[in-house]
């Protein structure tokens, strides 16, 4: 067997890098794909290194560029790498252009995809990551999903839950296994060592970099009001460049570099910054990936967004989407620095993304789906059977696999009065309301 893995952003590399460890472990031929979208110091091959991971066999260098030229170039490139290589399966993560791009090409080309971290949606179609993540669903073989939650959003999209693996988030393993080489190198940043953030207390790590957030200056300048404010909290906020010359343009950047518990510092490594965040009090954020890292890492965190694709992390209770309403984010932000038994339940709210095996859990799903021949993907040689969609209340001891069998049926949805279930093989369906095709 053969996996081939693509890559285009230091999320995607961060997340992907306990699945590469995973497979390399179990000696399993891999070619890893780096699209080249972005590039920095961090993209480059030291970033995998300093990660312990084999660096890419391939770089396609796309560069930066608009969503329809990157992805157009993206496409191009892996295409001609799955060519020859031949994989059996490819693996996206996320939601990036290199996700459409990679999904897209793998399935012109007859190869099976797997999708890890599958089945999120915000709902909001102004994101291209929304875009992005359900075309690729759409086009997918093996759905690896982070939570029951998001297995029903494919379930409500009419995918089949033979598809569907719920195995928890790789961002616990990364956050568990980039944690202990961060702390066995300590801080390597110059900003970072100048701040002591060893002896700092009550540290409030900001990232803003969205562009509804700091392209629109009422909004900034709420956040900014609000920072003021909080003169009790050591504000770090390693600044994007492009934000930083949003509110230059704006004229805060001065105003907000001026307030003595602001440090203002560049954007971090990767590792430094994951240590700074298991050091916080607090995280303030318009980031999908650090509201799993924070809920992962028992940081309760403040999210600068009015929706999330990350949902399941408020209903834990380790994340408050706040907005940018300034009295939401003081109210919330001060009630963690004095109310001890809030700030306990926060960052004690269960992990919703498992406990740290969804690599394995992963590999395991892709090892068994190759030995039984279902990475082909063939054109049918039967012809199609009509199927009937129907709804009905069971009233009986029958369990999900059972009653498939019995009625030759395939159950979509499950509801048990009060909430959706996922159709696992065992669930006994008596007194609930089930979908099917028949």
């Amino acid at each position: 067997m053969k996996i081939a893995t693509i890559l285009g952003t230091r999320p995607e590399i961060i997340k992907m890098a306990p699945i590469i460890d995973e497979i390399s472990k179990r000696d399993i031929e891999q070619v890893v794909i780096h699209t080249g979208q972005h590039y920095d110091e961090e993209m480059s091959d030291n970033f995998f290194k300093d990660l312990e991971i084999p660096t890419p066999d391939y770089n396609i260098h796309v560069g930066s560029g608009t969503h329809g030229k990157q992805t157009g170039l993206m496409m191009k490139g892996i295409e001609e790498v799955l060519l020859v290589e031949k994989p059996d399966i490819v693996l996206v993560q996320g939601d990036t252009n290199a996700v459409l791009a990679g999904a897209l090409v793998a399935s012109k080309l007859h190869i099976a995809i797997g999708h890890v971290e599958a089945g999120l949606r915000s709902f909001d179609m102004t994101m291209p990551e929304e875009l992005n993540r359900r075309v690729a669903d759409v086009a997918t073989t093996m759905y690896f999903i982070p939570t029951e939650q998001s297995a029903i959003n494919l379930l409500a999209e009419g995918f089949s839950h033979k598809n569907l693996f719920i195995t928890g988030n790789t961002v616990v393993d990364a956050c568990f296994r980039h944690l202990e080489i961060a702390k066995k190198r300590g801080f390597e940043d110059e900003s970072l060592a100048g701040l002591d953030i060893d002896n700092l207390d009550n540290i409030l790590t900001l990232t803003m970099h969205r562009a509804e957030n700091v392209d629109v200056k009422e909004r900034v300048v709420n956040i900014i009001d609000a920072l003021k404010e909080l003169s009790d909290m050591n504000i770090i906020f390693p600044i994007h460049p492009r934000t930083k010359n949003t509110l230059e343009n704006f004229g805060l950047f001065e105003e907000l570099n001026n307030l003595s518990h602001v440090h203002i510092i560049k954007p971090l490594g990767y590792l430094d910054f994951l240590l700074l965040t298991s050091k916080s009090t607090l995280i303030l954020t318009d980031s999908g990936g650090l509201q799993e890292e924070a809920i992962t890492l028992n940081v309760p965190a403040l999210t600068l967004r009015y929706n999330t694709e990350r949902p399941e992390t408020v209903a834990a209770g380790g994340n408050i989407l706040v907005g940018s309403d300034k009295d939401s984010i003081l109210e919330n932000a001060r009630k963690i620095l004095s109310d001890e038994e809030f700030a306990d339940k926060m960052k004690n709210a269960i992990n919703p993304y498992g406990q740290g095996d969804s690599a394995k859990s992963t590999v395991d799903a892709i090892e068994d789906y190759y030995s039984r021949g279902l990475l082909n993907i063939e054109a049918p040689e039967d012809i199609m059977d009509s199927f009937t969609r129907k709804m009905a209340s069971i009233k009986e001891d029958i369990s999900v696999a059972e009653f498939e069998q019995k009625e030759n049926a395939l159950i979509h949805m499950v509801f048990d009065g009060e909430n959706m279930k996922f159709p696992f093989d065992d669930l006994n369906l008596n007194g609930m309301m089930i979908t099917y095709d028949k």
